[in-house]
């Protein structure tokens, strides 16, 4: 697969120290738009810590730029999250409108529906197929459904860089499949980095452009043929 050129954030030297011990050391990576980077790694590894120092909720030294190739310039990033999961109550009365009024709106949304954020929402959530779900309670939603929701909230504004943290945990294999079509039509269309961190080793080896393993250092990158069959990769997960 062929990158689009335009677009690259570049992650150099990135540590994440707690007193004396490294959580993350040295990770240097350049993320590519129309590229999907999928990080694997025991349980430990840092795989959550480096998704949270990328995003800057956590403190941390090295850098993270974002170059414009087409303007041959440093912009600031926009990163678009969509994270593990979400503490709903089934029983909250929230709407799917409400909760994403609130990302993009400093208006009160809970005392009049704005016509024209109404209309925004149902337009964004309509790339995913989910528009029908605006008036729905978000305690209602299936697994997949709220993924659906999440990253259409997760790009809106279109982002340069699209993090994932585990996003199809708890959906089901059609709502997978889906959730996976989406990601690439997102990368090819918008010119989109996505990172997104799996435990899943099949659906890596199906969907990664390029893959990560991570053990506190970057100890193997590249295809999922290369970094599976390296020797880093076998001693800590057997051959796949």
């Amino acid at each position: 697969m062929e990158n689009c050129g335009l677009h690259c954030t570049k992650i150099e030297d990135l540590s994440v120290k707690i007193e004396n011990e490294y959580i993350i050391k040295n990770i240097n990576l350049e993320l590519h738009c129309n590229e999907l980077t999928m990080i694997v790694g025991r349980n430990g590894a840092g795989k959550t810590t480096l998704l949270k120092a990328i995003l800057g909720e956590i403190e941390h030294s090295g850098n993270i730029s974002f170059f414009d190739m087409k303007e041959n310039k440093k912009k600031k990033i926009k990163i678009g999250y969509v994270p593990q999961k979400l503490n709903i109550e089934r029983d909250m009365p929230t709407t799917v409108y409400d909760m994403f009024a609130s990302y993009i709106s400093n208006k009160p949304v809970w005392l009049i529906k704005d016509k024209k954020i109404y209309k925004k929402i149902k337009e964004s959530l309509k790339i995913f197929g989910a528009d029908r779900l605006i008036d729905k309670r978000v305690g209602n939603l299936s697994g997949g459904e709220l993924q659906r929701v999440l990253l259409s909230i997760a790009t809106t504004p279109v982002p340069n860089l699209l993090i994932l943290d585990e996003p199809v945990s708890g959906v089901d294999r059609n709502g997978t499949k889906d959730f996976y079509e989406i990601l690439s039509k997102l990368k090819k269309e918008y010119d989109m980095s996505i990172v997104l961190v799996s435990h899943d080793l099949d659906l890596v080896k199906k969907y990664a452009d390029k893959v990560i393993l991570l053990d506190k250092e970057i100890l193997k990158i590249g295809t999922a043929y290369d970094v599976y069959k390296s020797k880093e990769f076998i001693e800590r997960f057997g051959e796949v």
